[in-house]
Parts: C-alpha cells; structure tokens; sequence
C-alpha cells in the first residue's frame, strides 16, 4: 500500500475552494487503483482540498482496482477509486456499495495488440487461443475484455486472461510475449505507441470509441463507498465529494499542460512529459464536469455485467442503490 504525498499534489483551488473548515470525526482512507493513471487525477487533485480543510484523510494506491476494492470489503479502507461497475458486480454478492461522485463515462482503456501479432488479431474474434492481458482478474478491464469477447462469439473457455497490473509489468508481459493483446490505460498505452511495440485494436479513450464499442457511454471512475459507511458518516461523506467535485472543476478550467505541471516525475517520466500532455489533453474533454451519474449510464453497465456474468444476470439487482447524485448536487447548487 503506497501512501501519497500532499505536497505533490498542491494546487491553486483559488474561486474553486468553498470557505469554511470542517474536521472529520475519525481518520478516513481512501484506495486507489492506480494513482498514477490519467483516468484517476481526481484523486491526485483532490487532496489540495481536503488538506485546506483539515480532513484526516489519507490517500493510498494499490495497482489495480479489484484489489482496493478487496481492501475497502476488509474493512483496511473506508473507500475507492476505481470503476462504477464494481458497485453493481458487489451488489450482486450481497455487498451494498454506492458511487458518490463519477468522474467519467468513458473507460480510458485501450485494448492493444502487439506488433507481432497486428497482422492476424484484427478483432476480438482473433482472441479464440490466445494469452489477453488485464490489470487483474475481477478488474474492470477484464469485465470490459470479457464483454468485448463475448459479443464477437466466444466463450470464456477459448482464451485465457493474465493478470499483468499496468505500467512496467504491462509492457514487459507484452515484450516477453506472454500476452499478445490487452487492455490498459495512460500513460502505458502511450508508451506501447509510440515505442512501435503495440497498435491499438479497440480505443475506449474517447466517446466515439466507447459507444462503437460498447453501444452507449460507460459510467467508468468514481468514489465508491459502503453504503452503510455513507449512511453514518453523511457530513464525511459530503466533504470528500466536495474534494473531488472541486477537482473536476479544476481540470476543466485548466490545461493539460498546467495539470501536468503539478504532478510528480514519476507520472509521465517513462513515456515522456509531451506525449503525456497530449494523452492527458486528449482525455480532459471525458472528464465530468460536476460529477454526476449519466441517465442511461447505469443501465448500460448492468447490461455489460450481465452479459458475461451470471450471477449478476439472475440477481435483482437495485439500479439506485450503486449511486447517489445528493452530494455532488448539493455542491453544484
């Protein structure tokens, strides 16, 4: 579990801050799949906030997702950061987790295929045999791999998902042929670019993207909760989505380069600075300008869930209870 600095994260909120101070009244650690993939700056931006309010909140990362959410499920965290799908896959294991404030309706992930296999990986039909990479099983990015799959005919049983996180082990599992597609998001995907090793197969980076793929618009990262931590910790709860509504709002008022500018080295250093302004620049327009749900966004990812997901198509699952727009609506009065 690698904690965050919040001095590199340190930003002018400046007209964006609301006045006033608020103390919360227990420690509160939120988890993120990833810190240092574009589709989660929010998170990275957030903690300006929560500082100059004096929060005692602690941002976390893990590399995946499905692993925050195991965290949050243990009690070790009381949030995540990560994809909305996984309050409705809980939901239907008996587990009430709810979406405060959605930073996106677009995935941000990229599924590549390596440049030794473009010629004969065309479609997700060419899957059949083949090693695809996800950042873990159980991860949003296997749900999406799955679903993509399944619509060109195949069964789970004709390929085979390896566990790959992002970044470094990403590339070398590409590199070392051990997978020869998967699915990732910035900066990996543009480090696979634009060193030649890979070409894009299927890009959910952007709107036109995702709904050829998909059919619609897919409600992607947020803050998920436990339900009954929100129900006890309403004033908590109404703090932390501050945070991140003041972030999107940042990130719409600025550009790409200013935003990059705050961020530590680490982030863009292994794909380089320009090339990740350029993905960051391309991806801002994707980003929800007051954080809440889309109308349609819910029932399409129930229907990519039910799809490859049993359990989820013979659960009822309660649409209204995997998000709630009270929050942010009440900061963006």
């Amino acid at each position: 579990m690698r904690r965050l600095g919040i001095a590199a994260a340190a930003f002018a909120l400046g007209a964006c801050v609301l006045a006033g101070r608020a103390d919360a009244a227990e420690k509160i650690t939120i988890m993120v799949g990833g810190i240092d993939k574009i589709i989660y700056l929010p998170a990275v931006l957030a903690q300006r906030y929560f500082k100059q309010h004096g929060l005692d909140i602690d941002v976390v990362t893990e590399s995946a997702g499905v692993d925050a959410e195991d965290e949050m499920i243990a009690g070790g965290v009381q949030g995540v950061v990560g994809f909305y799908d996984h309050t409705i896959d809980l939901q239907a294991k008996g587990i009430e987790v709810e979406s405060l404030v959605q930073f996106s309706d677009v995935p941000g992930e990229a599924m590549l295929v390596s440049g030794q296999a473009a010629a004969t990986i065309r479609s997700p039909a060419d899957f059949k045999g083949q090693s695809l990479g996800v950042t873990s099983l159980g991860s949003s990015t296997d749900f999406l791999t799955e679903y993509l799959a399944a619509q060109a005919g195949l069964d789970h049983d004709d390929y085979q998902l390896q566990a790959v996180d992002a970044g470094t082990t990403f590339i070398n599992a590409m590199h070392e042929n051990r997978i020869v597609a998967g699915m990732t998001s910035e900066p990996t995907a543009s480090r696979l670019i634009s060193s030649g090793q890979a070409q894009v197969l299927i890009d959910m980076r952007n709107a036109d993207g995702v709904r050829s793929a998909l059919g619609a618009l897919y409600p992607s990262s947020c803050l998920y909760m436990p339900s009954s931590w929100v129900n006890a910790h309403r004033r908590e709860a109404a703090e932390l989505v501050k945070g991140f509504v003041m972030a999107l709002r940042y990130l719409h008022t600025h550009s790409a380069e200013q935003i990059a500018a705050l961020l530590p080295r680490s982030y863009y250093e292994s794909v380089g600075k320009a090339r990740y302004v350029k993905a960051l620049e391309a991806y801002l327009p994707s980003f929800s300008a007051d954080g809440r749900m889309p109308a349609d966004g819910p029932q399409t990812v129930l229907r990519v869930l039910s799809t490859i997901r049993p359990e989820v198509q013979k659960a009822n699952i309660d649409l209204a209870k995997t998000y709630t727009d009270i929050f942010v609506d009440k900061v963006n009065k």
